[in-house]
C-alpha cells in the first residue's frame, strides 16, 4: 500500500474522524459516530482505498 493521502488531507481526515467519534460520547450519542473511524483510519494509515480506485493521489512524494 503506497501512501496516497497528503499532509493537509491527512490532518483534515484525522480532525473530522475525531469530531465524528466524539458524537458517541457528546451530543446525540448515537452509533452514527462510528462513521468517524473511516476518516480517522485513512488519515492515520495515509492510504485511502477510494483514492486508489479513482486514481487520486494527494501525497506529494508519490
Amino acid at each position: 500500500m503506497k501512501a496516497n493521502v497528503g499532509n493537509i488531507d491527512r490532518i483534515l481526515r484525522i480532525a473530522v474522524g475525531l469530531v465524528l467519534l466524539s458524537l458517541i460520547f457528546v451530543g446525540p450519542q448515537t452509533l452514527w459516530g462510528l462513521v468517524g473511524l473511516v476518516p480517522l483510519a485513512t488519515g492515520l494509515f495515509r492510504y485511502c482505498p477510494a483514492y486508489s480506485l479513482l486514481g487520486i493521489n494527494s501525497c506529494p512524494r508519490n
